[in-house]
């Protein structure tokens, strides 16, 4: 079931420069996935070595944080849209890089 996923600016490079795409998947684990699949480097920008969302990086499911729902196995519905926000941090160092 095609889900759409709004891309950020620093991950557009890896999209071609598409602000938003399709990917497949039961739920947002596979989702993101299938995002990597189809735009390679997208996962390792995303996930920590442990394999979750790095901390810096906001998941949002229908603009609900996947944090308050149930993680990457959050289940999506056909027409469901995930935006990939990174944190915003102020001072000299800035926010981390995706």
């Amino acid at each position: 079931m095609p889900v759409r996923v709004r891309i950020p600016p620093p991950l557009r490079p890896l999209t071609g420069g598409a602000e938003e795409v399709e990917a497949n998947g039961k739920n947002v684990g596979e989702i993101l996935n299938d995002l990597d699949a189809n735009y390679p480097g997208v996962k390792e920008r995303l996930f920590d070595d442990s394999g979750s969302v790095r901390r810096f990086i906001n998941v949002f499911l229908n603009d609900e944080d996947i944090r308050f729902l149930k993680s990457l196995d959050s289940e999506v519905s056909d027409g469901d849209e995930i935006s990939i926000v990174p944190a915003i941090a102020g001072g000299a160092a800035g926010a981390a890089s995706l």
